[in-house]
């Protein structure tokens, strides 16, 4: 019988902070954002609690830049992935243990940086729009005002 495993993560929950991208000495690209999942339940006493767990979510490569492009505070995500643990020392050589998502893939569910300057660009356009036909209004207006004098002379009235 073949011994098997699995390490087998999938959350959907709001990144808490933006993606930080950014490459290692070799050139490797690496993004690393956190993720918040909660649960809700009732107590026997019929009182409502809520339980939010904070998770760390890094990629690497071309899912890395995909995450950097895509993904923003705030936003829903699914995310599937591995767990790993790993320890390292800090600054004051002080032992701390890290655990992680390693990330094989994702989903954003709305509000993605694209989708944001989208509507940004979409917003941007419609105020030109606008801008351009108020200019048209008060042109309108100028040569309208324009030509009523224009009809209020009377060549007869002329000195010359």
């Amino acid at each position: 019988m073949a011994n098997r495993s699995l390490n087998r993560v999938i959350l959907i929950g709001n990144l808490t902070r933006d993606p930080e991208l950014r490459y290692t000495p070799q050139g490797t690209p690496v993004c690393s954002f956190g993720l918040a999942t909660s649960r809700s339940w009732t107590t026997s006493d019929g009182e409502r609690k809520e339980e939010t767990q904070f998770h760390r979510i890094v990629a690497w490569n071309k899912l890395a830049e995909l995450c950097g492009q895509l993904l923003s505070k705030g936003q829903r995500v699914y995310v599937e992935g591995r767990i790993t643990y790993r320890s390292y020392e800090d600054k004051d050589g002080v032992e701390k243990s890290v655990t992680e998502i390693v990330l094989d893939d994702f989903i954003a569910f709305s509000g993605s940086k694209s989708t944001k300057n989208n509507e940004d660009k979409k917003q941007d356009q419609q105020e030109e729009k606008e801008d351009q036909k108020k200019d048209e209004n008060e042109e309108k207006k100028e040569e309208e005002k324009s030509g009523e004098n224009e009809e209020e002379l009377n060549p007869d009235d002329i000195p010359f």
